[in-house]
C-alpha cells in the first residue's frame, strides 16, 4: 500500500493538480479571513470555514477526476491488479495520497488562529474543532469523488459528475426547504431520490435488472406507507436531507458544539464510498 501511496502522491506533485488544489483553498480562505477577521474585526475564524464550503465544488473534481478513471483509460489498472496487493490496499493507497494533499492547506490554516490571536481573543477549542470537522467534510467529499472516478474512463465525465454531486450536496438543505412538507410532495421527492439510487446501482454494476430491483425494494415500502399512514411522510424528506447533508453537519462545530454524531456521519460516508470504490474495482478486476 505504501508503494501505491508514494506513487500517487508523487504523481500529484509532478503535475499541477496538487498545486491548483492547494492554491484554490488557501486563496479563498485567505480572502475570507481578510474580509471577516481582519477587515470585519470578527474574532471567529470558524466563520471563514462556514463560508468557504463552495470551494469544494472546484477543488474536489480537480483532485479526484483522474485518480481511477485515468488508470482505466490507460489500462494501467491491469498492472495494479498484478501487484501482490488487495483491491482495498490499492484504493486506500490512492485515497490516503489525496488526503495528504488535502492535509497540506489544512495544516497551513491551523496557523491562522494563532496569528489572529495576536490581535484579539480567539476561542481555540471551537476554532480547531471546526478545522477538524472541515477536514473530515473534505475527506468525505473526496471519497465520493474517488468513487465517481471509478465509474468512468473519462476524466472530464468524472469531474462533471463530482461537480454535480458536490453542487447538489451544497444546496441540498436550501432546496429541501423549498419543497412542501406535505405527504404527497415527500412521496415525490423520495421517489426521485430512489430513482437516482437505482440509476446509480445500474451505472455501477452495468446491470439494469439490479438497478430496477433496488428501485423496487425501496419504492414499494414507500408507497405502502403513503397508502396506509401518509402522516408519517409529512416533513420526513426535509428531515432526511438535514441529516444526510455533508455540508450541514459542519455548522454544529461552528456553533461551538463538538458533535460526535457528526464525526460518526463523516466517517460513515468515507467508509461507504471507499467500500463502493473497492467493489467497483473488484467488478472490473474479475470481469
Amino acid at each position: 500500500m505504501r508503494a501505491i501511496y508514494r506513487r500517487e502522491l508523487k504523481s500529484y506533485f509532478n503535475g499541477i493538480a496538487a498545486y491548483i488544489f492547494i492554491a484554490f483553498i488557501l486563496l479563498f480562505v485567505g480572502i475570507y479571513t481578510w474580509s471577516y477577521n481582519l477587515n470585519g474585526k470578527l474574532p471567529f475564524f470558524e466563520y471563514v470555514l462556514a463560508n468557504v464550503g463552495f470551494v469544494f465544488m472546484l477543488i474536489v473534481p480537480i483532485l479526484t477526476m483522474r485518480v481511477i478513471s485515468e488508470e482505466k483509460k490507460q489500462r494501467t489498472d491491469k498492472l495494479l491488479y498484478s501487484l501482490p496487493l488487495s483491491t482495498t490496499q490499492i484504493v486506500m493507497g490512492k485515497y490516503l495520497a489525496m488526503l495528504t494533499v488535502f492535509a497540506i492547506p489544512i495544516g497551513v490554516m491551523c496557523f491562522y488562529p494563532l496569528i489572529l490571536s495576536r490581535f484579539g481573543y480567539i476561542e481555540f477549542v471551537t476554532t480547531y474543532g471546526s478545522i477538524f470537522a472541515f477536514f473530515l467534510q473534505g475527506a468525505a467529499l473526496i471519497a465520493i469523488g474517488m468513487f465517481l472516478s471509478s465509474l468512468t474512463e473519462n476524466q472530464i465525465v468524472a469531474a462533471v459528475l463530482t461537480f454535480a454531486v458536490v453542487l447538489v450536496s451544497y444546496f441540498m438543505y436550501s432546496l429541501a426547504s423549498l419543497i412542501s412538507a406535505s405527504a404527497t410532495m415527500s412521496l415525490i421527492a423520495f421517489s426521485v431520490l430512489i430513482a437516482a439510487i437505482g440509476g446509480g446501482a445500474w451505472l455501477a454494476t452495468k446491470k439494469p435488472m439490479f438497478g430496477l430491483c433496488i428501485f423496487g425494494l425501496l419504492e414499494i415500502p414507500l408507497l405502502a406507507i403513503f397508502v396506509i399512514k401518509p402522516a408519517l411522510l409529512e416533513g420526513s424528506f426535509q428531515t432526511l436531507i438535514k441529516n444526510i447533508s455533508v455540508f450541514n453537519r459542519l455548522y454544529s462545530f461552528i456553533d461551538g458544539v463538538f458533535d460526535l454524531v457528526g464525526i460518526v456521519f463523516f466517517l460513515s460516508v468515507i467508509f461507504l464510498f471507499v467500500f463502493l470504490t473497492v467493489q467497483s474495482l473488484e467488478k472490473r478486476r474479475w470481469s
